[in-house]
């Protein structure tokens, strides 16, 4: 589906929405198996897009923390009862969303594995990633193991191509990665002052095996704060009912929505 320059897959009924955001250099694939988890559960509408410069959706001329959450403002406006699950960079974008600065109330955020802290080595090492040109691959086996590199999603992770939907496209040059390099420039952006901006109920939450973030990290910035045994970087792929039933204990937290908010 389109909404403007945003392809989304959705899912599932109800009057609660639930906008699952992946991370920088995945695809809105990698929900495949918590969005499965909702709809067993019946917890609501789920919607998984593909951000900006990600998957089938469009590339900008230009991409920050609020421009990725300004492209997602329509598919959620509206919404009587709206919950965001985002991982890594996708937090980034639910933080955003739910400042209230773009038009959408939000209820509640889970954020999964978010980077807080960037050294100036990892800023550098991003900014020279948003200036490479685009790699074309000679093969589409070369571009999915590219991908699989700069997603994370390694066959240990991600064994099911399922998970891998839409990361690579061919293009006249070539297979190259459907991800626009530009993207990194996202890399850096203040998540105390996004944390902090959040007018919705936020948990956050990482794997115990997570290289990214600490568990220390996620405190100083919420008081809700849960470690999902066993698992790494992408909890969503590796342990997607952790990931719900984490959900689960976000929406029963938050107060009933009044009708007509």
């Amino acid at each position: 589906m389109k909404v403007d320059a945003i392809w989304h897959d959705s899912g599932g009924q109800g009057h609660r929405t639930i906008l699952l955001l992946h991370g920088l250099g995945a695809t809105s694939a990698v929900w495949t198996g918590v969005h499965q988890a909702l709809e067993q559960r019946q917890l609501g509408r789920w919607i998984a897009p593909d951000l900006s410069g990600h998957g089938l959706s469009q590339w900008q001329p230009h991409y920050s923390v609020g421009q990725l959450a300004a492209a997602l403002a329509d598919l959620v406006s509206g919404s009587p009862e709206l919950f965001i699950v985002g991982h890594s960079l996708g937090t980034y974008v639910g933080l955003a969303l739910a400042s209230g600065w773009f038009g959408v109330r939000v209820d509640g955020v889970l954020g999964v594995g978010p980077k807080i802290n960037w050294p100036e080595a990892d800023l550098q090492m991003t900014r020279e990633l948003a200036k490479r040109p685009v790699r074309f691959h000679a093969t589409q086996d070369d571009a999915w193991a590219r991908y699989r590199r700069v997603s994370g999603l390694t066959p240990e992770v991600a064994a099911d191509p399922i998970w891998l939907s839409r990361g690579v496209v061919e293009a006249d040059d070539g297979w190259r990665l459907s991800q626009d390099p530009r993207t990194f420039a996202v890399a850096g952006a203040p998540f105390s002052t996004l944390a902090a901006s959040a007018n919705a109920r936020v948990a956050l939450a990482r794997g115990e095996h997570d290289p990214m973030v600490s568990t220390a990290e996620l405190r100083a910035h919420a008081t809700n704060v849960e470690e999902v045994a066993g698992a790494g970087h992408n909890v969503h792929v590796e342990k997607p009912e952790s990931i719900v039933a984490l959900l689960e204990q976000l929406t029963d937290s938050c107060p009933t929505p009044i009708p007509g908010r």
